[in-house]
């Protein structure tokens, strides 16, 4: 086999840093070289390929079309490096993956489930940083994050992982205290628990065509919150299938109407640039976990 014509390794690292970092500064503090020491090995790069790959501006650099395909490339091929050598060796940087996602899915379904997940992937060692208002994940805040939205209210680098029914809930002590919910118009009369100003439970009026609109004098900041409120028999919450399905089992809460329909749907929000084996492997787990919970939610074709 022919010896392979590659480029000089240093000269790649800070062209992958530069362009990940939009900035020869950034990425001179990330390899901890000087900022002249970056544009040396990117100047050197673009001279051994012969092609220019960054514009440069006031404000940093941006790539060229060229650039950008190269980096897609480079990146990916590096992260496959750093991936090879880390299960090779022996006490090795630990393999670490922070996944950041919105507190009640957080805490009522993904943790009680990451002790199997670490039995089925030795070595990963995981940390969950609920979270209730982040919209992106940049690889440093987060490897990646799970939020509960609307499609395309987080940008354009999500996965679609499933698309839960949402109902009223909440203890059968309330139930039995402020006796039986007739109708959604009867929901009315009684203590609606909030996330919001009123905006989730208008939601669901609307879809399930009632004129009702409700307001809010006192909102809770996750569904976690509002969730355990209404367990403990202050007021009927909002809830989804996800959420509550073993609560819902067991007889902590109940269903007081039978309407339901889907909002929001679970979405994997990721970074830019390469997805690491261990990544991959937990957006898998996650989905397969899903599909075999609710099979009957999963989407059938994932929106990216």
């Amino acid at each position: 086999m022919p010896s392979l014509r590659l480029p000089p390794l240093n000269a790649i690292r800070a062209f992958e840093a530069a362009a990940r970092l939009g900035s020869y500064v950034e990425a001179s503090k990330s390899l901890h070289v000087t900022q002249p020491a970056i544009g040396r090995h990117v100047k050197l790069l673009e001279d051994w390929l012969g092609v220019q790959l960054f514009q440069r501006t006031p404000r940093g650099v941006t790539l060229t079309p060229a650039g950008q395909r190269y980096y897609v490339k480079v990146a990916n091929a590096l992260q496959q490096i750093a991936d090879a050598s880390n299960e090779l060796t022996p006490g090795g940087t630990a393999r670490w993956l922070k996944i950041m996602a919105v507190p009640a899915f957080a805490k009522r379904w993904l943790m009680p489930r990451l002790e199997a997940l670490q039995q089925l992937r030795p070595g990963l060692k995981i940390a969950v940083d609920p979270h209730a208002t982040f919209t992106e994940v940049d690889g440093k805040n987060a490897d990646l994050g799970i939020v509960y939205g609307m499609p395309g209210q987080y940008g354009h680098n999500y996965t679609t992982l499933l698309h839960p029914n949402v109902f009223p809930v909440c203890s059968p002590g309330y139930l039995t205290e402020h006796g039986p919910v007739t109708s959604c118009e009867d929901l009315l009369r009684h203590k609606l628990i909030h996330v919001d100003d009123g905006e989730w439970w208008n939601a669901w009026f609307a879809a399930n065509r009632s004129p009702i609109r409700v307001t809010s004098d006192l909102l809770y900041i996750s569904n976690d919150h509002a969730l355990s409120m209404a367990e403990k028999g202050h007021g009927i919450a909002l809830a989804n299938e996800v959420l509550v399905h073993q609560e819902l089992a067991c007889g902590v809460l109940v269903r007081p109407v039978a309407e339901q329909i889907p909002l929001e749907s679970y979405q994997a929000l990721l970074p830019a640039g390469p997805v690491s084996d261990d990544m991959a492997y937990f957006l898998e787990w996650v989905a397969q976990e899903l599909r075999e919970g609710f099979p009957d939610l999963v989407d059938q074709e994932p929106t990216h």
